[in-house]
């Protein structure tokens, strides 16, 4: 499906304030961005460039006064996620080396200490895909999607403990029972067809059989009709706004629909 996508992000601030900003999609696997525009006002000068993991990130100085950004795009997604229960487990030594980072413990995603909870949950499940699915289903089924549980200090220990959160939240635990079982996994954030309140989302993604396949906790099953926009280890390289100075953000607004004629 084709989708229409739009984010309207209203910045306020009395001084000069340097940002990082990340609402760029790119083509890539699983999704194809037929037009796009980006604008700012008041008009300012803008910076791009590609950061490690290969995000299209924009460098600007955001000026004093009130300024709004609208990012908009149309993009063509499958309306299906690829599937591939015998997708198998890849040990550490053979993984490529572009994947091995996100087999790493992370700020929010503290593998180390959730080694137990994540042999509990795969149980006897074949090691690869079967034992993602696993953690993704116990997820949607043991995690209470409930706003106001978390805050950005959250990690994923302290959603397995409180047993609730948002999909940030969601992706971070996913990710770091992962990682608990030497399967890498990274973090996703971008848009979502038919989410019940219209949000920048997020879920994540396990490399197994040679490749990524998405994930996504917070929904009884994963769905399509995803753009991804940031890829990373987790929120903290995932961020749509980075600011190095008092840069408040007033409204975000967002829209997610089937593209029009």
């Amino acid at each position: 499906m084709r989708l229409d996508a739009s984010c309207q992000i209203t910045f306020q601030t009395d001084v000069f304030v340097p940002a990082i900003l990340m609402l760029r999609p790119r083509s890539g696997w699983g999704q194809w961005v037929a037009r796009e525009e980006y604008t700012f006002q008041p008009r300012m000068p803008v910076n791009e460039f590609t950061d490690i993991f290969g995000n299209l990130c924009q460098r600007v100085v955001v000026p004093p006064g009130v300024t709004t950004l609208q990012a908009r795009c149309t993009v063509e997604t499958p309306d299906d996620v690829d599937v591939d229960t015998k997708a198998v487990y890849i040990l550490p030594g053979n993984l490529p080396e572009n994947v091995l980072h996100f087999l790493y413990p992370s700020r929010y995603c503290p593998s180390d200490q959730l080694t137990l909870l994540a042999a509990e949950i795969v149980g006897e499940a074949a090691p690869g895909y079967p034992q993602v699915e696993a953690i993704r289903s116990w997820m949607f089924r043991h995690i209470d999607y409930r706003y106001g549980t978390s805050n950005p200090a959250t990690t994923a220990l302290d959603t397995a403990t409180a047993r609730a959160g948002v999909c940030r939240d969601f992706a971070h635990l996913g990710i770091a029972l992962c990682r608990a079982l030497n399967i890498p996994a990274r973090m996703i954030v971008g848009y979502a067809l038919q989410l019940a309140v219209p949000d920048i989302h997020a879920w994540f993604e396990a490399y197994v059989g040679g490749r990524w396949f998405v994930f996504d906790g917070s929904s009884q099953r994963t769905s399509g009709n995803r753009i991804a926009i940031g890829y990373g280890r987790d929120a903290t390289d995932v961020a749509f706004v980075t600011q190095f100075g008092p840069l408040a953000l007033t409204s975000l607004v967002v829209s997610v629909a089937p593209a029009g004629d």
